[in-house]
């Protein structure tokens, strides 16, 4: 992977979605694979989630294709579950919330019959065939230390294995992945497997954000006060809150390196020393850094998405490197962004 020159935008940090269009129901190729027809296709779970009908009332707890499908189309909607699993845990849920609210329903977090038939007006497959790509399999990757004076010491910190990258590229779960292609290896160029179809559409740029801690979520608010995005995200913790105020956007780095300062962190360890990580996706801030006008503070990715929403952080506001990157892509230098209880 190829890292740009560190901006220095990125300074103040502390602290990919090239998806599937195949039409997996149809038998149309797709852009990056094969038709999803035949054996692989037959045999793999959760390839009933492209069918039509019948459709159950989505609740927390729920599990299987129709939630797989609910998550696929809300994230294809902007309105982002985080990694998707195929369970109906506490971001599918808040997303369903907002995505209800959004098209003028009860903002219930449940996916109802009313629910169903707005996401379905986006008609395209959500599970699609995939063929792995030279590209894919070319890395660089390699194993990531915890300790951070190790990672310092590392020229780069890539994906750890190609399906870490893919759960990436497909805003998926590895586990996930791998429960819906068995036998699958995720090891070489020419392999065929079926993954989420989470290639989104186009957004305006965004007029101002709004950071909830209650709710968890950064969202994106067209000219007229409309939310048309929602991520979800980790906002803070009770020994660095969230920092409550209006603020604005400085600026944008993307493929950031991270400076630590122990000194900054209560938590580091008394053996610790200031240090440079590399960058990478594995980086502690991910593959962007959006600088806010609150010195120290900004809004970035991880390298763990599975802990969006769950784990705190210290004080910035932690998104999915992917929903990072999109956002990273509609706001500009002067973005209102409301930081609120």
């Amino acid at each position: 992977m190829k890292f740009d020159v560190f901006s220095p935008v990125a300074a103040l940090a502390f602290g990919l979605c090239a998806a599937v269009a195949a039409n997996a129901a149809s038998g149309k190729p797709g852009k990056h694979g094969d038709s999803a027809r035949g054996r692989h296709r037959a045999k793999a779970p959760f390839a009933d989630a492209n069918a039509a009908a019948p459709k159950p009332l989505l609740r927390r707890g729920m599990s299987g294709s129709a939630v797989l499908r609910a998550q696929v189309l809300l994230d294809r909607a902007h309105f982002a579950p985080g990694e998707i699993d195929g369970a109906m845990g506490e971001g599918s849920l808040r997303a369903a919330a907002a995505f209800n609210a959004s098209r003028g329903l009860p903002p219930s977090p449940t996916v109802g019959r009313k629910t169903w038939a707005e996401l379905d007006r986006d008609a395209d497959p959500v599970v699609a065939a995939y063929t792995i790509t030279a590209e894919d399999a070319a890395g660089p990757f390699a194993e990531i230390p915890d300790d951070t004076m190790e990672k310092s010491k590392m020229t780069s910190l890539p994906y750890s294995s190609l399906l870490e990258e893919l759960g990436e590229k497909f805003h998926a779960s590895p586990k996930l992945l791998r429960r819906m292609n068995p036998g699958r290896a995720f090891r070489e160029a020419g392999e065929e497997i079926l993954a989420p179809a989470t290639d989104r559409g186009p957004l305006p740029k965004a007029a101002s954000l709004r950071v909830s801690e209650s709710d968890l979520s950064v969202s994106v608010l067209d000219q007229a006060g409309k939310v048309v995005a929602r991520y979800p995200a980790s906002v803070g913790s009770e020994h660095d809150p969230l920092p409550v105020g209006q603020w604005k956007i400085n600026g944008v780095a993307r493929h950031p390196v991270f400076h630590f300062n122990p000194d900054l962190f209560w938590d580091a360890d008394s053996t610790d020393q200031k240090a440079t990580l590399p960058a990478g996706p594995n980086n502690p801030v991910g593959v962007v850094w959006i600088d806010l006008s609150k010195p120290h503070y900004g809004l970035h990715g991880t390298p763990e998405p599975a802990t969006i929403g769950r784990a705190q952080t210290h004080g910035c506001i932690r998104l999915t490197n992917w929903d990072a990157l999109e956002l990273s892509r509609i706001v500009s230098p002067g973005t209102p962004a409301v930081l609120e209880r």
